[in-house]
Order: structure tokens, then sequence, then C-alpha cells
């Protein structure tokens, strides 16, 4: 049916008339006129659930409320929205789930981020008076990046139908019945011990705190304080281009300077550049795929920054790891520069250096402690914090972030090129790796830089782009459900690829579980403002004037005084990892 030919039903709702697609929700229909119903389980980019109850309206001659979310329009129906007894009824529902919640608002991490508390505030909730038991379970902290707390969860369902709908990972699902219902792995398994790949959407998604990224700030706070430690920082590229949400700035406002003046002042003795380890991996991971397109191993080949989507590989598409990429992450390759290269170029005792990463995922949290990212028995990264923490550490230390003077990266890990910016948004992999991999295969400067073919925050693409005589067949896929697609085409042999750009995350790191609560008005898994973020990297590539990673003369002068040739022998121990199949270790 045309656009001409839809079908327009009309209606009333709070003696307004209103005409609106066959096939809208009362709830969409609502807002068309201005009027927002509260809600709490419902989400836009995820399944409906009708479950929280909150969003009800009162239809006339139905006899009972219904839930705006989830029921269609009718032809002449009348609805009204907010009579004295709707409005009551929706509050005994946020009273009800008060009253089973805990009374921790002040000290808890969503303070005033908090969807519940902003409808109690909004309903005019001004006192629990319901009293008895309360919900008393086990908190699970002792992960190693979500921490899963089911005192505090309003079983809305987002956390689960986030982490089946959007990462295809099905981990989480309601246990039990009653008031002993949880939201959990199955078997009441321990994060670390499901299939969990530590993404971090449930906390994104996640209305109340029940869950959250398992916090490093106290052991970052410790090592500033620590006269002995020298406190290094690395920050992601996609940090830059979120930060600024927290502290009022318009979603998509580049911070990248104002980041680095507070870094500087939170006390941290060196700030670099992830950027570069980004750059590195380019130059890296270009030398490989001209391996594999020689021959030298299997294609296509799959990028490997994500470590979300490799433990998904791992556990959910073990054939296909000899196809991953081995360079290990931008986050590690820096860090291990820092502990080598900039140790010995400082004179400084690589024990003595404390590495923190800023990322914008949580799983960065589990890369760390991988077994992999350790060497000489000490981790390359020793602290790992995501952009909401540290923006709180920002604010803790009453800096004024928003009017603050733009700072500088410092040398020698702090220099890099438009590419490296661009691995904050879903296809700058591929692109900035396309940028290199152009001259490398033409054995000539390539005018080409944008490649605007791989850019988009939704689904999974695939291209066909010419360099020189060469045909490369490529995809790109953020949320792995979307992954899902490209993997199970290579797996049947429907379609066959060169190279494969996976990020766990809907945006890619730009919509990272570690990521800014987005501001008023906004939400999460909203493609507005995950292209906004990734425009804010665009623009900053666009700025530069060296774009490609292998002209990065940071990147030049450290393999000429340190690693010696790419892929080289020091490169490989340095730069490169491997993976294996994983399965959940066991269950309660």
């Amino acid at each position: 049916m045309s656009d001409e030919q839809v079908k327009m039903i009309n209606l009333t709702i709070d003696g307004v008339r209103v005409s609106v697609p066959e096939g809208t929700t009362i709830m969409q229909a609502a807002e068309t006129i201005g009027i927002y119903i509260p809600r709490l389980c419902y989400h836009p980019n995820l399944s409906l659930m009708g479950s929280c109850r909150v969003c009800i309206v009162d239809v006339k001659e139905m006899g009972y409320y219904m839930t705006s979310c989830s029921v269609h329009v009718w032809e002449g129906m009348e609805v009204e929205t907010n009579s004295p007894e709707i409005r009551l009824a929706r509050r005994d529902i946020v009273e009800l789930l008060l009253d089973n919640h805990s009374m921790d608002c002040q000290t808890c991490e969503r303070d005033s981020n908090c969807e519940l508390q902003n409808l109690a505030y909004s309903m005019g909730v001004r006192e629990r008076l319901f009293e008895g038991k309360r919900k008393c379970f086990e908190i699970e902290d002792h992960g190693s990046a979500v921490v899963r707390n089911s005192n505090k969860c309003i079983l809305c369902g987002r956390c689960y139908r986030v982490c089946s709908e959007v990462q295809g990972v099905h981990n989480l699902g309601q246990q039990g019945r009653g008031f002993n219902t949880i939201v959990s792995p199955a078997h009441v398994a321990d994060m670390d011990e499901s299939v969990c790949i530590q993404c971090g959407q449930c906390v994104n998604v996640c209305p109340v705190a029940a869950f959250l990224e398992k916090g490093e700030t106290e052991q970052v706070f410790a090592a500033l304080g620590d006269p002995g430690k020298h406190v290094v920082i690395q920050t992601a590229p996609s940090i830059r281009a979120a930060i600024g949400e927290g502290f009022g700035m318009p979603p998509g406002t580049p911070a990248e300077g104002k980041m680095i003046t507070a870094l500087r002042r939170l006390g941290f003795d060196k700030v670099f550049d992830t950027d570069l380890g980004a750059d590195m991996t380019i130059v890296e991971e270009s030398a490989e795929l001209l391996r594999r397109l020689d021959g030298k191993g299997p294609l296509p080949m799959f990028t490997s920054c994500s470590p979300g989507w490799i433990s998904f590989l791992e556990k959910f598409y073990p054939a296909l790891i000899p196809n991953a990429s081995t360079c290990r992450s931008p986050m590690s390759m820096l860090s291990a520069l820092t502990k080598t290269y900039y140790a010995q170029k400082a004179g400084i005792d690589p024990r003595n250096i404390f590495m923190v990463a800023a990322m914008p995922c949580t799983a960065k949290k589990y890369e760390r402690r991988r077994p992999e990212h350790v060497m000489d028995g000490s981790p390359l990264t020793d602290a790992v914090v995501t952009t909401r923490e540290l923006i709180w550490m920002i604010k803790s230390y009453g800096i004024d972030f928003a009017n603050l003077p733009d700072g500088k990266f410092d040398a020698p890990l702090g220099i890099s090129t438009g590419a490296g910016d661009i691995f904050g948004i879903t296809g700058g992999v591929m692109e900035a790796t396309l940028r290199t991999a152009c001259e490398r295969l033409t054995n000539a400067p390539c005018d080409k830089l944008d490649y605007t073919e791989v850019r988009g925050v939704q689904g999974a693409r695939e291209a066909t782009v010419k360099i020189g005589e060469h045909r490369l067949n490529i995809g790109v896929a953020n949320g792995l459900v979307n992954a899902k697609i490209l993997l199970d085409k290579v797996l049947s042999g429907e379609k066959q690829f060169h190279i494969i750009e996976i990020m766990a995350c809907p945006g890619g790191c730009s919509g990272g579980g570690g990521q800014p609560y987005p501001p008023r008005g906004w939400r999460i898994l909203d493609p507005r403002l995950l292209e906004l973020r990734g425009n804010a990297l665009y623009s900053i590539d666009k700025a530069k004037t060296l774009r490609r990673s292998h002209e990065n003369p940071a990147v030049k002068t450290i393999y000429a005084e340190f690693l010696g040739d790419i892929n080289g022998p020091m490169a490989h121990k340095l730069l490169h990892t491997s993976y294996t199949a994983k399965e959940p270790r066991g269950i309660k």
C-alpha cells in the first residue's frame, strides 16, 4: 500500500480530535497532539510488553483500563488520559513499585537519573504507604564488568528484551515465581559463568539500577593519590563525542580539548590518545588483510576491536574464530606500548605505571582481565572507567567542564589521524582500513578518503568496493542480531566476503554500554542520538590534516625506534593476541 493509500483513523483524546494512520498505538497518537503518557517498561526499540501498567488510559465503554503502549487506535475511539481516576490508578501502581523497592535513593548511582524516581516525583508520590516484606536478594558484584542487583529490579523486562532482540545473546530471563521472581541468567548463574558477553546494554536500558557497570573509580583515585605511581590515562574515540552530554552540552558536541584539561586537573601524569592505538591497529590489520588476500589466512577477516563481539564469537560462532584478526584492540595496544615503549623512553619502571582506560564500553572491563592481555604477570590495563564513571569523577572534583580551556594530548602516544577518530562509530574501522589498504593494494596514493557506503547506524550493510583492480566484498554490522545475518551468510557460503567489521553495540562504540544516560528528551538506542555522536567524530576527522593511519608520524617513529617491521616479531608480541572457544563455566 502506498503512502497515499494509508488508512487514517479518527479518534478523540482528552477532547481533542486526532487523525492518525491505522496501526498507531494510543501512546503514539497522544504524542502527536503533545500529550505524554507516563511509561516504564515501554521502549520504542524493543518489543511491547505492557507489564508495568503505568501507561494505562480510560477508553470509553470498555469498562477497564487499557495499556496505551500496546493498544492500537480504532475509528471513533474516545480516550481519556488524565482523569482523576486514571491519575490515582497510576499513582497507586507506582506506589506499589516503590514500596517493594530499595530505600537508598540518596546513595544510588541512578539518583536523579532514575526513571522510577522521576515517575514518583511527577505523580506526586510523597510517602511510602505499605510496610511488610521486601525483596532481599544477594547482590552479584563479583563479576568482571556487570553488577546485578535484583533488589532494585522492577521486572520491566527491558534488559532481557535488549539482550535477546538487539544482541541475540538470550542470556537473561525471569526466574522464579511471584514475590521471588528475579531476572538473571539461566539457573541463576553468575554473569561471568553464563553466555553474557559483558556488552552492558542491559545497564543502558534498565530504568533503575538493577544493572550497573562494575565500578573502578576508587582504584583510580587510590592510584592518583599514590606518589609512587605514574598514572596514565588513555581515552577512546567515542568518549570525546559523548562526554559533554554529562555537563549539559547538546548531543553531538565534540569535547576533546575540555576532556583533556579535565583529566589533567584530576591529576593524571600523562593523557594519551587511544586513537593512536587505533592507528596502530589499522597499520597491523591492513597488513594482515593483504596477507589473507594473498592466500595466507582464512577469509573473510573479521575486525577484533570490540571485546563484546569477540566474546560473542568465542561463545556462539567458535568455528569462525580463525577468521578474526589477531590484532589486539586499540586499548590493549596502547596499554602495551605505554608499559614498554613509553616506559623505556621515559625511564620509568613499568611496574610503577598505573594504566587507566576511559572507555564507552563495559566489556572493556572484561577485556582487561583476560589472560591474553596480561604481560609479565601484570595486566596491560590496570583499570577501566566508563564514560559515565569519568563524568562522575570530574563532577566529584568540582571541575566546571563546560568552561574549561582546551588541552592537547601528551607525546609520544598522543598523536593520531582522523582514521583513529572514526573508530568510535559503526563502519569507522572499515573506513579506516580501506583508507590504508587502498594505497597498499595499488602501491599508489589514493584520492578517496570518505567511504560513505559503510556509514550508518542501523542494521547490517553489505557493499563491494573497487580498489584498483581489486573488488572487495565488505560487510558492516552493529548490534549482534545484525552480526548474525552476516555470520550465517559466511557459514552457509551464501556470500563471499573479504572483510567484515562487527561492533557489539548499536551504533558501535557511540552506543556502548558505558556511554552517558541520554539527556532529557532523548532515549537509549535512539538512532538520532547515535548519529549525532558519530557526526561529531566525522567532523573531528574532517578537520585533521592527516586522515590515514599509516601517515601518523608517531606510528612511523614507534616502528622505527622500537617495533621494527609491521607484523614483525616484536609487533606480534605486543600488538597481537589469540582467541579460543568459550563455554559457560558452570551454574549454581
